[in-house]
């Protein structure tokens, strides 16, 4: 099956809106939609380049126990590979094909980093730290090392200050939901609300301009609790 896409969204919401609201039905429904979306969408991506970060520190911490064993370098990456995740593994046998080949390893980095974005931050801070090693002579187990430890704390503070804003998300979601629960509550006093929306200017001009500062409120509290937490 296809993917849905933004607009696709937005014109089957705003069909549907026009069904049931006319004119700022459409408008409104069309902004939620896309607004839910694209917080669907953004969720998503939070959690794959936290996964992706969290295989990079497994992998890191192997690559790093092979070459304080006396493993050459690309030999420590391609055997942390093995049961590494998959873009970690991907990452891993990048380097270790370019180690072999007496390649620029950070120049390798580099273009996974383009093709793979969930890693784009990890693979610049590997192929940084690589270089360093490599022009200064450093150990390159112990370079790779502070790399990983440095990751595996942003994660670990990421978790924490996710778990904390838990509180702040409910909130803003509760407050999202508010205004479709008051039309809800009037409709069930028969204050007819619903008319007012689809039948009057006014309730159309209300409409869109409810549901747009509902959109705004939704966006704006994801940029403050979703900020921090970015691995």
């Amino acid at each position: 099956m296809p993917r849905p896409t933004t607009g696709v969204l937005a014109v089957v919401g705003a069909a549907l809106g026009w069904c049931l609201l006319g004119p700022g039905g459409a408008v409104a429904n069309a902004v939620l939609c896309t607004t839910c979306w694209r917080r669907w969408h953004s969720r998503r991506g939070l959690r794959q380049r936290t996964q992706a970060a969290e295989g990079m520190v497994g992998a890191l911490g192997a690559m790093v126990a092979e070459l304080r064993v006396g493993a050459h370098p690309a030999t420590a990456a391609e055997r942390a590979a093995i049961d590494a995740d998959p873009l970690a593994a991907k990452a891993m046998s990048t380097v270790a094909n370019t180690a072999r080949l007496g390649g620029d390893v950070d120049r390798a980095l580099v273009r996974s980093a383009t093709a793979e974005p969930s890693l784009a931050v990890v693979l610049s801070q590997v192929g940084r730290a690589w270089r360093l090693a490599t022009r200064h002579g450093l150990p390159l187990a112990e370079v790779l090392d502070s790399v990983r430890r440095d990751l595996d704390q942003r994660l670990q503070f990421g978790r924490q200050v996710h778990a904390r804003m838990a509180g702040p998300r409910v909130s803003a979601a509760v407050l999202a939901a508010l205004p479709e629960l008051g039309v809800l509550l009037g409709e069930a006093v028969d204050a007819r609300p619903l008319h007012v929306l689809a039948d009057t200017v006014v309730g159309q001009v209300l409409l869109v301009v409810g549901a747009l500062l509902i959109c705004a409120g939704v966006v704006w509290s994801a940029k403050l609790t979703d900020h921090v937490v970015m691995p």
